[in-house]
């Protein structure tokens, strides 16, 4: 996920439930960029389908978006996979 070694030291002392909120917004930040592939789906598209600017789903790829349960579930239906898995 985060690559860059100075930044994964400031992680390191930031509290463990900001880091948590940090690691749920990157992680769907990256599942949906993969689904965005896998797909053929661009960042413009998946905006036309949700009734988004193009300028907001690019923010949401950059994981600093909190995602609401209303758009994660909008976004799971536009692209028509799971973007959040949920254990029983």
């Amino acid at each position: 996920m985060v690559t860059n070694e100075l930044f994964r030291q400031c992680l390191s002392v930031i509290p463990k439930e900001q880091r948590a909120e940090f690691d749920l917004s990157y992680g769907i930040a990256e599942r949906l960029d993969t689904l965005l592939k896998q797909k053929g789906i661009t960042q413009h598209e998946l905006a036309r389908r949700l009734g988004k600017r193009d300028s907001e789903v690019s923010k949401w790829l950059t994981g600093r978006h909190n995602f609401t349960t209303s758009t994660i579930a909008r976004i799971e239906t536009a692209v028509g996979e799971k973007l959040v898995m949920i254990a029983d």
